[in-house]
């Protein structure tokens, strides 16, 4: 699963090659909130020159689909290598229908519609991923606390749950000098079920990985859950030396932890 995320403005061709050479697991080209409205068909000639020139696997973010610049996007884009394309302000399955590329696609939740047509979304058959568009939802109702935002994270979160996606990324972190309250959003984030965040600097990686990373407590525990489930024999629950008892959905996530660990080097 895809941990880091970074975002690159399609009017800035000269990072693509930086952003794909930064770690980070996914980097999307950003043709629409980073790009001002005089540099659309500047960006829009930029992203499709990278991706005939053979760029390696990238996403690319293209402005709403029911707008004309949207339109434009998916006429410039149809036909080129992608490994996937975010659709932003995606608030009902027939807003998938309007992307007609042959790329997976990430619908981006960004109004109240999208949050509660979130399952309906997700389950459309296009549908690989979807995200939070955070600061859009902040905007729209006016959330003044974090607490507000968990409440439509874990929807998200249920959403893509329900219907077998893939764990809902977080949103970006606007502040890229605050290390310290990067560091403790995606860790709160990750206490919700979210995994693995989008950024908008290559600066921002190291914290997300770091936030992600379980600590040497959280490996030990796994460690000896897994170890207790491969010396026991065709049995539902293991016992472990303390006396506690674990079963099948425990020792997944045992796994995957000490799989994450192994991963992030810990």
């Amino acid at each position: 699963m895809n941990l880091t995320w970074l975002y690159v403005p399609a009017d800035r061709p000269e990072r693509f090659d930086k952003a794909v050479t930064s770690g980070a697991d996914v980097v999307i080209i950003d043709l629409e909130d980073s790009v001002a409205p005089s540099r659309k068909e500047e960006a829009r000639r930029n992203a499709v020159a990278y991706l005939r020139g053979g760029a390696p696997a990238v996403h690319v973010r293209i402005n709403d689909p029911a707008t004309d610049e949207g339109q434009l996007d998916l006429r410039a884009l149809e036909g080129l290598p992608m490994a996937g394309v975010r659709v932003p302000k995606v608030e009902s399955p027939a807003a998938v229908d309007l992307v007609d590329l042959d790329a997976p696609i990430h619908a981006l939740l960004e109004s109240a519609a999208g949050v509660v047509n979130a399952v309906a979304i997700a389950a459309h058959p296009r549908v690989a991923g979807v995200a939070l568009g955070e600061q859009d939802l902040i905007a729209q109702l006016s959330l003044t606390d974090e607490a507000a935002l968990d409440q439509l994270r874990i929807r998200a979160v249920l959403a893509a749950a329900a219907v077998g996606l893939p764990p809902v990324p977080m949103s970006v972190y606007a502040n890229v000098a605050d290390d310290e309250g990067l560091l403790a959003s995606t860790r709160r984030g990750r206490g919700f079920g979210l995994f693995g965040r989008t950024a908008i600097h290559p600066r921002q990686l190291p914290v997300i990985r770091e936030a992600f990373r379980p600590s040497g407590e959280e490996v030990a525990a796994a460690r000896e859950i897994v170890e207790a489930a491969e010396s026991a024999v065709d049995v539902g629950a293991v016992a472990l030396p303390d006396g506690r008892l674990v079963d099948a959905p425990i020792i997944t996530r045992a796994r995957r932890t000490l799989a994450l660990a192994e991963r992030l080097a810990l």
